[in-house]
């Protein structure tokens, strides 16, 4: 089974924009290898969380910042397939 992305957000900070693009963005490069990306809206106020499965990945109350997209695919990319190739995501 593959695994499933959550993306949980802020609605009343009107996060939803922003994790609606990176669900497309992850759903896009990670085709093959995902099985779906979930957006859930948070209870908790400037709630922005990114898991794998149930293991966090990002946190943008512990880093500080929103993730942006590159680093994000990185991530992603580490845990479900090292060996793809992200093109220019991959370049410093």
């Amino acid at each position: 089974m593959k695994p499933v992305i959550t993306i949980e957000y802020c609605p009343k900070c009107g996060w939803l924009l922003r994790a609606a693009y990176m669900a497309q963005e992850l759903l896009t490069t990670f085709a093959d290898d995902l099985g779906g990306v979930t957006l859930r809206p948070s209870e908790i106020g400037g709630s922005y969380i990114i898991s794998l499965g149930e293991e966090k990945i990002f946190d943008r109350k512990d880093a500080g910042h929103f993730p942006e997209i590159k680093h994000l695919k990185q991530l992603v990319r580490d845990r479900v397939n090292p060996e793809k190739s992200l093109g220019h995501s991959d370049r410093p």
